[in-house]
């Protein structure tokens, strides 16, 4: 009994992390990446909420400052910049697109919340 418990145990801690990887991204210098909003296959993450308004939370978790950048039918919305060790919640409207875009390596916490639209 004491092995199904430790193998159930093994599982789920690895789910955990295999989650949370989803959700972390690195980014190379000087790229920029379509995170949301094109749709499956070209985008860098998966927003549950892409059928209506969502929020983005985002955290910086490297060492160096990157931008975000909101576009929508090919139009810059929202620029910003998130400095190191910060956080944001940028709102996304239905049908726009999430962009990173770096010129140093950055490390990027990305999830998604509902617009409550």
């Amino acid at each position: 009994m004491k092995k199904y418990v430790y193998l159930l145990a093994m599982l789920f801690a690895f789910q955990s992390y295999a989650q949370k990887d989803k959700t972390v991204f690195e980014l190379n210098p000087s790229q920029s990446m379509l995170m949301t909003g094109k749709g499956i296959g070209q985008d860098g993450a998966i927003n549950p909420y892409k059928d209506g308004n969502s929020i983005a939370m985002i955290k910086n978790l490297g060492e160096n400052e990157f931008s975000i950048r909101v576009q929508r039918d090919g139009k810059i919305i929202k620029q910003t910049t998130l400095a190191a060790g910060k956080a944001t919640k940028i709102a996304l409207a239905k049908g726009s697109e999430l962009y990173f875009d770096t010129e140093q390596k950055a490390t990027v916490k990305l999830e998604f919340m509902d617009g409550l639209n």
